[in-house]
């Protein structure tokens, strides 16, 4: 079982910036794949990143690339959102979600263990 604690949002002025954590439990957590999605209201769950164990498995939503940066620190179990130039239209609640399988994947449905989740608010 890995559990997953989000921390990091808040109310933010457009044009700020926001880093969301998440702390994973877990002994394999460097092979995990990691990913943070977002929900606003009326709208499906969407992912904004994720990262595989390796480097090259990264990706990004069209929305947040230039924005954002997925990174994890594997000596912590924890991996970090950090958001830029945010917009009215990030305003969500944001989820981390872990695999257990090292296969990287952009998939929602394939994501095993998920945060609470934390708000993010960006006011215009």
């Amino acid at each position: 079982q890995v559990q997953l604690v989000e921390s990091g949002g808040g109310l933010v002025q457009a044009g700020g910036s926001l880093r969301l954590s998440c702390a994973a439990s877990g002994r394999t957590f460097s092979s995990y794949v990691m990913g943070w999605f977002r929900q606003a209201p009326g709208k499906e769950r969407e992912l904004v990143a994720a990262s595989g164990w390796s480097a090259s498995n990264t990706y990004y939503a069209d929305s947040v690339k230039g924005r954002c940066t997925i990174s994890r620190d594997n000596a912590k179990n924890t991996v970090y959102l950090q958001m830029n130039r945010l917009k009215p239209g990030d305003t969500a609640v944001y989820y981390c979600a872990a695999k257990s399988d090292s296969s990287f994947t952009i998939r929602t449905i394939d994501y095993d263990y998920w945060g609470q989740g934390t708000q993010v608010t960006v006011s215009s």
